[in-house]
């Protein structure tokens, strides 16, 4: 490593540990470029350097360029986050789906077709773009994200149907955005969505959550944007629920969210089930633009009090973990 070199890996630990609160001792950084004037010329070569260490965290700044990698962030990882300089740059992406064959000459299904396994717990990553190129041909993933407390901030999830799975545990997203038709963000995972943006491609379904029914809190949205590129003003060409029960106890929140007229008077849908709309857990606070119609909502869903959503927080979502805090 020359001089150069040297200066910009400690500027680069020194940036990340002002960012997230740690010290120079306990932040590596390391460089990916794909034209070779980094450490690794993959990520996946990255991850794979990335310590075991739970104590440290393992800092990729990935260089822009368009990295076509199927990668896993694997459970035996330490803390690991991946920092781009641009989000409409740095662009991961892979292009399996549910039905691509696997080396085994069986499906993938859905859970495997996505282009990044996200398990190893903190994980972070920021002004980063994860894509799947598969187009609309079905369950397709960009992100399935298992890694509790992982954070992920101005950072862009391409896809169509099923673009962001959140597997399971604890996720907050700040100032992201999400773009998709079907189920495109879905799963059992306790996540915030804090300012981002939910962009509707086709008609379809927002979000599909699975959440058990011994977790209060599946998806929170708070002051965020449901857009479309198909919206014609003042006649929508798409029209999208705020989502379907995955499985029966499904919740999802959203606060002081501008809805477009891209979202269905009704809002919400049972999945063909009416046994959902038993256990279903949807609620709205505060939904403002055309696509908010409280009166047009199905009676199974609630419009929360301002009493209520006040006891909505992130502390009581996510309990010790304080996602926010630098």
């Amino acid at each position: 490593m020359n001089a150069s070199q040297f200066r910009f890996h400690l500027s680069t630990v020194i940036l990340v540990a002002t960012l997230y609160g740690l010290s120079a001792r306990t932040a590596w950084a390391i460089t990916v470029a794909a034209d070779g004037s980094g450490d690794y010329k993959t990520i996946q070569g990255a991850l794979d350097a990335a310590p075991t260490d739970k104590n440290q965290r393992f800092v990729i700044h990935i260089k822009p360029g368009t990295y076509h990698e199927k990668l896993i962030v694997s459970l035996d990882k330490g803390p690991i986050t991946f920092q781009g300089d641009d989000t409409t740059t740095t662009i991961l992406t892979y292009g399996d789906h549910a039905k691509t064959l696997g080396a085994d000459g069986k499906e993938l299904g859905t859970s495997k077709s996505a282009s990044i396994l996200i398990q190893a717990p903190d994980f972070r990553a920021e002004n980063i773009t994860f894509e799947n190129s598969a187009g609309p041909v079905g369950q397709a993933v960009a992100v399935n994200v298992w890694s509790d407390r992982a954070v992920f901030r101005k950072c862009r999830f391409i896809g169509w149907q099923d673009t962001l799975l959140v597997n399971r545990n604890r996720q907050y997203f700040e100032d992201c955005f999400i773009s998709g038709h079907v189920d495109f963000i879905f799963g059992a995972s306790t996540a915030w969505f804090e300012r981002c943006e939910l962009s509707c491609r086709q008609s379809g379904y927002i979000t599909a959550a699975s959440t058990p029914q011994d977790r209060p809190y599946g998806f929170v949205f708070s002051n965020c944007r449901i857009t479309s590129p198909e919206l014609a003003e003042g006649s929508p060409k798409v029209a999208s629920f705020l989502g379907r029960p995955w499985r029966p106890y499904g919740s999802v929140t959203f606060f002081n969210t501008q809805m477009s007229a891209v979202v269905r008077p009704e809002g919400w849908n049972n999945w063909s089930n009416p046994d959902n709309e038993k256990t279903a857990r949807y609620a709205e606070y505060n939904s403002t633009g055309a696509g908010a119609n409280p009166e047009k909502r199905v009676a199974w869903s609630k419009q929360l009090t301002e009493a209520e959503a006040n006891l909505i927080t992130p502390e009581t979502v996510f309990g010790d973990w304080k996602p926010i805090t630098p």
